[in-house]
Parts: structure tokens; C-alpha cells; sequence
């Protein structure tokens, strides 16, 4: 007997073995996440290949499971059926208006210890039947992560941003200077000409992209800095000024301007030209069907 049109060829729990075999990477794995045998794992994937026509997978013995690029795009889509599917089954239930499962939310690392731990304090209070699983990354790996269905949202810059993400603003950020004690501008009063700066060495929070930007900011003042030292952790960062290694330019000011050897850093605005402010948002990838806790914490953290 034929199906209805709409009536698909394939089950929820065909989709559920599917998106296990692609986050663990093996049948044995996901076999004992859904407690079933491998055998019949293995026949669930095989099903929803054949009601899909189309190869999702390479079985390898020994070696794993291989998603195709056919897998690789029905994976997203799978994720937010499932998705779907469970929260159709809690509005079922009468549980319709509790906000409660999982969100992934992925965070630029510069954010992370200066904003997030009061936002997600803050949320779990108020819906405490909701779980987050947080991620640090660069935003090159936050968009990859976003649109493979592994995060929910993320908390980023608004620089060289997607045109694929929706974004919501949560608050701004002005670029500051980082100084040393004594470094010879610490003691000046009021802002300080970054310009400057040009033949003093740098130390360069080199994350996209804030790479870019603390780049960009130079070239408007008028020169390209001496970067001496780069790297990618935001307190390393200000370890190195406060050692005297040299200066840098950071968007985030954490309340106390002591390193973690308990060095003091001095933290000055900069003058004209005065660099353009950089907003912080919540970002979600536009083709996202979000869960209601992706939504009650989107909601939560732009009120």
C-alpha cells in the first residue's frame, strides 16, 4: 500500500541511530548510547538509507564510520527533527510551558571569563531544568560548530560575522589599551594617542578575530605595530604586559587590573583617532530551528 505524500519513509528512531553513529563516530559507540545491539544499530542506519535513498555513511572496519557529504548535510537536518519531535512530545504531555534540555552554547574565549559565568549562573537560576554545555572556540570553529548542529547559539564579537547568522546585541565594548606599570604611558593622564605606541613592542591577542580587528585599529591610527609576542589566551595576554613584554589592545577589562601573578596593568581609552566600539551578540545560524531553551535563553540574556 502506497504512503500519503506527506507521510515520510523513514522513523524518528531511524534518525536518532543515524545522528549517534555521526557524534560517536563508530556503530559500537552508538549502539551503546541508544542501548541496542550493534546489529541492530547498524540495521536502523541501513533502513534510513534506503527510505532516503541515499548513502549517509562509509563503515570502515576498525576504523569508524565516515559520514558522506549527503550524511553530512542530512545530519543538521536530522538533529532539529529530532528536536522537533521531543519537543512535540513534551507540549503533548502538558509540560508545554517548562523550559527544559539541553543548549549548547559556544562562546569566543575572551568572553568567557568575563561575562559568561554570571549569564549562565543567571539562567540555570531561573530555569534550573534547563542543562548548558559550554564551549570556548575561535569564531572560525564556532561557525563550523553552528552550522554542523553542535552548538545552539554562540556569544561573539560583531566582527566579520557570517551573512548566514541572525544576531541579537547584548551589550558593546570599547578598545583599550593595556599597559604595564612602567611602561613610560601609564602615567599619563586621561587617554593616550595610540600612535604612540608604533615603536613600542606588542603583544598580539592573536584569536580571530581579534587578530584583525587590534590590526585594523593600528592601521587607522596611522601605523603597523612591533608585535614582539602573540598569542591566543586573553590572560596570557596581560601576563605579558604586566611583565613589561609589552603593550596590547583588548576589548574585555576583567574588575581587577592585577595579572595572575598579581602584577598591576594599567588600562587607558584611546584618543583620537577614537576606534569605533564592537558590539557583543548572541548569534544563531538563520536556517537554526531553535529549541525552546535556545529561545527562553536568547529572551533571558538580551533582557
Amino acid at each position: 500500500m502506497p504512503r500519503p505524500d506527506n507521510v515520510p519513509a523513514y522513523t524518528m528512531r531511524q534518525l536518532a541511530a543515524f545522528v549517534a553513529v555521526a557524534e560517536t563516530g563508530t556503530i559500537s559507540g552508538a549502539a551503546e548510547r541508544m542501548h541496542l545491539s550493534q546489529s541492530a544499530l547498524s540495521a536502523a542506519v541501513t533502513d534510513l538509507e534506503k527510505a532516503l535513498k541515499a548513502q549517509l555513511c562509509v563503515r570502515r572496519r576498525a576504523r569508524g564510520v565516515q559520514l558522506t557529504p549527503t550524511g553530512e548535510a542530512v545530519l543538521s537536518r536530522a538533529r532539529a527533527l529530532l528536536q522537533q519531535a521531543g519537543e512535540l512530545q513534551t507540549d503533548a504531555s502538558g509540560a508545554g510551558g517548562v523550559v527544559a534540555g539541553p543548549i549548547a552554547v559556544g562562546c569566543y574565549p575572551a568572553l568567557g571569563p568575563t561575562i559568561l559565568p554570571s549569564m549562565l549562573y543567571a539562567f540555570t537560576t531561573e530555569y534550573p531544568r534547563a542543562s548548558v554545555e559550554f564551549r570556548e572556540d575561535t569564531q572560525n570553529r564556532l561557525r563550523t560548530e553552528l552550522e554542523g548542529g553542535e552548538l545552539d547559539v554562540a556569544i561573539v564579537y560583531d566582527l566579520d560575522l557570517p551573512p548566514d547568522w541572525q544576531t541579537v546585541p547584548l551589550m558593546t565594548r570599547e578598545p583599550m589599551v593595556v599597559l604595564g606599570a612602567e611602561h613610560p604611558l601609564a602615567g599619563v593622564d586621561g587617554p593616550v594617542r595610540l600612535a604612540d605606541l608604533a615603536e613600542h613592542p606588542m603583544v598580539l591577542l592573536d584569536a580571530p578575530p581579534s587578530t584583525n580587528h587590534a590590526m585594523d585599529v593600528c592601521r587607522q591610527a596611522g601605523f603597523a605595530p612591533r608585535v614582539a609576542y602573540r598569542t591566543a589566551n586573553f590572560e596570557t595576554a596581560r601576563a605579558f604586559v604586566g611583565r613589561g613584554l609589552g603593550w596590547t589592545l583588548l576589548l574585555q577589562r576583567p574588575r581587577v587590573d592585577v595579572t595572575y601573578e598579581g602584577l598591576p596593568v594599567v588600562v587607558k581609552p584611546i584618543a583620537e583617532p577614537k576606534p569605533a566600539s564592537v558590539a557583543v551578540v548572541v548569534a544563531w545560524h538563520q536556517e537554526a530551528t531553535l529549541s525552546r531553551v535556545a529561545r527562553a535563553f536568547i529572551r533571558f540574556v538580551t533582557a
